[in-house]
């Protein structure tokens, strides 16, 4: 039901008839409609019912605040096991939000695979008010996503420190745009140093990430543990003087990533790399 324009009236209509049969659903996107935080409460005294075994939920773009935000992080309180998969996107969730979220998060029934907060305008003291939740609940995220928010360097460095956490097994990270600098990029890949075994995915797009920071990208690529898939960075001094991946960098740097891809005996299925072009490279299978 994304982009069906339900207003908040119509949003209780829609919950009022879950209530009264609500076992069978198991996913329920709503992104994109001005649902407002009074459309959202409605649902969240929806998700309160036990015998409501929702796995996931998107409420992205709905004109939330933090208000919304902490009614559905409420009602996922009292009802924590079932909801595998959250988008809270584009949403302003606030500080409230962000701590009702993050108590929500540090719930050791509360099993979410998938966490999506891209575009919230999520703070440095946010940030780490969410890595600390996830230190203390670790073992089931897998996706997630802080992109376009400004994390910062306490940001940065406490997700990095989550990262570390060997009991912290996400496989995909995006930070599209979070204004990460060199020196930030520098603490991450350390982080993935100590603990490379298993992201798949990594999204560095659209962040002040040039030369050295690919040569600390390198660094991780070469850990014979490291098992990543993707990743996407961003260049502004590439060539492209071709479609296969042999011909694509001019700079050194980019010819070390490109040898490390080469002699790796692990697939490294694709490369983006952003600048004045955008290229996706497919490599060859090992």
């Amino acid at each position: 039901m994304c982009r069906c324009r339900i207003t908040e009236k119509q949003c209780l209509i829609l919950t009022s008839a879950l209530k009264s049969n609500p076992s069978h659903l198991r996913e329920l996107n709503l992104s994109r409609n001005k649902l407002g935080d009074s459309g959202v409460k409605n649902l969240s005294d929806l998700l309160m019912n036990t015998q409501f075994k929702l796995e996931k939920l998107g409420l992205s773009s709905c004109e939330m605040t933090d208000e919304g935000c902490s009614a559905v992080t409420s009602a996922l309180k009292s009802n924590p096991s079932h909801l595998r998969e959250l988008n809270l996107s584009w949403n302003k969730l606030g500080d409230s939000g962000v701590k009702n979220l993050s108590d929500l998060l540090m719930n050791t029934q509360f099993k979410l695979e998938k966490l999506d907060l891209r575009g919230c305008s999520i703070t440095e003291e946010q940030c780490l008010i969410l890595t600390s939740a996830l230190k203390s609940n670790p073992s089931h995220l897998r996706e997630l996503n802080l992109s376009e928010n400004k994390l910062g360097d306490s940001g940065v460095k406490n997700l990095s420190d989550l990262l570390m956490n060997t009991q912290f097994k996400l496989e995909k990270l995006d930070l599209c745009g979070c204004r990460i600098t060199e020196e930030q990029c520098l603490i991450l890949t350390s982080a993935l140093k100590s603990n490379p075994s298993h992201l798949r995915e990594l999204n560095l797009s659209e962040n002040q990430i040039t030369n050295t920071g690919v040569n600390h990208l390198c660094d991780v690529l070469k850990d014979s543990h490291c098992k990543l898939e993707r990743l996407r960075s961003e260049c502004r001094a590439v060539s492209f003087m071709g479609s296969s991946f042999d011909k694509v960098a001019s700079t050194e740097d980019y010819r070390s990533l490109r040898r490390i891809k080469n002699d790796s005996t692990k697939q490294r299925q694709e490369v983006t790399f952003n600048g004045d072009y955008s290229r996706v490279f497919e490599l060859p299978q090992v």
